[in-house]
């Protein structure tokens, strides 16, 4: 990673961290209000968002502690050749099945309690849902810069945005409930929330994975990329082109250029590297070889 690259990265890190800082202590202190009314109110609808805003607060600060491991271990040591920039996305896999923990209680909750309705007290839900919603506005506003930068931050944000849609929910069905005393209203919207959850989860949960498994990113034609470098004057094979994510906004790759034995091994580096960075990949670790060079055979896996 080039050295202006690296600076960009701690600035951004300072600032993401901010960011989560503050919407950390926000939601987990609203997040115990949400769990006392709730029960204290009977309402699923409020439960399930509670539980939601934990999952928020768990994974908040998840990724706040990534990003504090990170900037500090982040440098590459002779044991972690990478630093420790996948710690982010470990976190955004674990809210991924987090929020599946919760969607899943909260669906199952709902159906018993359409089976057996109970009193919920409308008055102090719709309070605490408008507060949870002013919360979760503030923390909207404070992550979403830094979705678009960070994998780690996006997972956070998706959830916050899930808790907001979700409090609006809540306060729709406390006001039916206010006005008509249809008690059913609240696991309906408390099992609403639960499955408005699962489709963010998998997309969140997805994405991790295939940085894990170190597929190439979904943006990153390969084809394109080896046709692009078997153009370049002088190379006669393209092979080993291993394209991964190590962690947001830093895709790395690798790939063996074959050459003709007279071409001069440094322009050819030079435009490979250039073609590649045009592609998003700042950090490429090329080899040239010439044609007659016979022990570099391609490796299978």
């Amino acid at each position: 990673m080039s050295r202006d690259h690296e600076h960009v990265s701690i600035r951004s890190g300072e600032r993401h961290k901010r960011a989560l800082l503050i919407s950390f202590l926000l939601v987990g202190v609203f997040m115990v209000v949400e769990v006392v009314t709730g029960w204290l109110t009977s309402s699923l609808a409020l439960i399930s968002d509670a539980g939601h805003m934990a999952t928020d607060t768990v994974g908040l600060g998840l990724a706040l502690g990534a990003i504090m491991v990170a900037s500090h271990g982040g440098s590459h040591t002779q044991s972690r050749t990478f630093g420790m920039y996948r710690l982010e996305v470990l976190a955004a896999l674990l809210n991924s099945v987090l929020l599946f923990g919760v969607a899943v209680y909260v669906v199952r909750e709902a159906f018993i309690r359409l089976g057996e309705p109970r009193e919920v007290i409308a008055g102090p839900l719709l309070v605490v849902a408008t507060l949870g919603l002013i919360v979760n506005i503030i923390a909207f506003y404070l992550l979403r810069g830094g979705a678009q930068e960070s994998l780690n931050i996006e997972g956070a944000y998706l959830e916050v945005v899930a808790d907001l849609l979700g409090s609006v929910g809540v306060i729709v069905a406390a006001t039916i409930i206010f006005f008509t005393g249809w008690t059913w209203v609240d696991p309906v919207f408390g099992a609403a929330i639960g499955i408005f959850i699962l489709p963010r989860a998998w997309r969140l949960g997805r994405r991790s994975l295939r940085i894990l498994i170190q597929a190439a990113p979904d943006h990153f034609d390969l084809d394109a990329a080896r046709r692009e470098l078997a153009a370049i004057p002088g190379v006669v094979d393209v092979h080993d082109l291993h394209v991964w994510t190590l962690t947001s906004e830093m895709d790395v790759g690798s790939v063996h250029l074959m050459t003709k034995v007279e071409t001069d091994p440094h322009p050819v580096l030079d435009r490979a590297r250039d073609l590649l960075a045009e592609r998003g990949i700042d950090h490429a670790t090329l080899q040239v070889e010439p044609e007659d060079h016979t022990t570099c055979a391609e490796i299978q896996w």
